[in-house]
């Protein structure tokens, strides 16, 4: 409506950033850490020989960065996991596929504000449309369920173990499967990705089934 070059939005206590292009699409974490990680690249600036990441970050991510000669290291959810790993690893630029971005040149933490001057600048430097600048990587496929449970140890249960194993048998190399427990509620969050969708949807199923068994 606004015909907006740049679409900024942060969360209610600004750590956390979203952008939108000028078609109106959702640049989520990853691509801003794309982004970051290149252009500190080649100003030599980055730190690390690559980025902090979480398991949740897209594999696309990982296959981008490795194309620049760059690693991702990835750490449990949670920002503070990030940022603790990059004061001890001496990384400069991490954050989450959720848009808390860390860039401890600036910041300790993340900073929605300081991430978005940050991208601005890039996008202005290059002169080129933001959709040009934002999309660094064809995300891969991704499918994330929820399982809840009432007691117990569902991770426990040999059904679910052999069906863990069965999938990561079936997605190898080309895919990654994320299985965790939530933090805060009896939830457990089974994520996968992979080139072939087809194949991630299954997987992720074939889990969820077999965890729903046990939690009965």
């Amino acid at each position: 409506e606004m015909r907006a070059d740049i679409g900024i939005a942060l969360d209610g206590d600004a750590d956390r950033v979203m952008i939108v292009d000028e078609k109106g699409r959702v640049i989520d974490g990853d691509q801003l850490i794309a982004v970051m990680a290149k252009s500190w690249q080649d100003r030599g600036r980055l730190s690390g020989g690559g980025v902090v990441a979480t398991v949740m970050s897209n594999l696309g991510l990982e296959r981008y960065l490795e194309g620049l000669g760059l690693s991702l290291v990835r750490t449990p959810v949670g920002d503070r996991y990030v940022v603790e790993h990059m004061r001890e690893h001496g990384f400069n630029v991490g954050g989450e596929q959720s848009g808390h971005i860390i860039l401890s040149d600036f910041s300790t933490t993340g900073d929605g504000l300081v991430t978005a001057l940050q991208i601005l600048g890039v996008v202005t430097e290059s002169g080129k449309r933001v959709s040009e600048i934002c999309n660094r990587f064809e995300p891969l496929p991704q499918v994330l369920k929820n399982v809840r449970y009432k007691h117990g140890k569902p991770l426990d249960d040999q059904e679910v173990i052999k069906a863990i194993d069965e999938s990561k048998g079936k997605l190898g190399r080309a895919g990654r499967l994320v299985i965790r427990p939530s933090g805060t509620e009896p939830v457990i969050r089974v994520m996968a990705e992979g080139d072939d969708e087809r194949l991630v949807g299954n997987v992720v199923n074939t889990i969820v089934d077999a965890l729903k068994g046990a939690a009965a």
